[in-house]
């Protein structure tokens, strides 16, 4: 019975100790330097002009993409290619949904 009870509780101390603290997770987090001015501005990329191409009639986003909310958009933007799978995705099993996917 000692020797079970000696076995438990070695098992127990050893365990415990594994699950110590890494020494990194204590010490506190170095500051990191400031970033040096350089002399030379950076420039920023500069946002595309042209609004995307619109699929519906419907109404529109600020940034002129389709609101897909709206009835009208949605049946705009359903592919017309072939039959389509359970979860709306094309049947790659027949010519026309091939032929749509190598036209993109």
């Amino acid at each position: 019975m000692k020797k079970i009870i000696c076995i438990l509780l070695s098992m127990l101390v050893l365990g415990s100790a594994s699950f110590a603290q890494n020494k990194d997770a204590k010490k506190p987090a170095k500051k990191e330097a400031k970033p040096v001015k350089t002399e030379t501005p950076v420039q920023q990329p500069t946002p595309s002009t042209a609004p995307p191409p619109k699929v519906g009639k419907g109404k529109t986003k600020k940034d002129g993409t389709p609101d897909m909310r709206l009835k009208e958009n949605k049946e705009a933007a359903k592919p017309t290619a072939g039959p389509l799978k359970k979860d709306g995705t094309p049947d790659m099993r027949y010519k026309a949904n091939k032929e749509a996917a190598k036209k993109k």
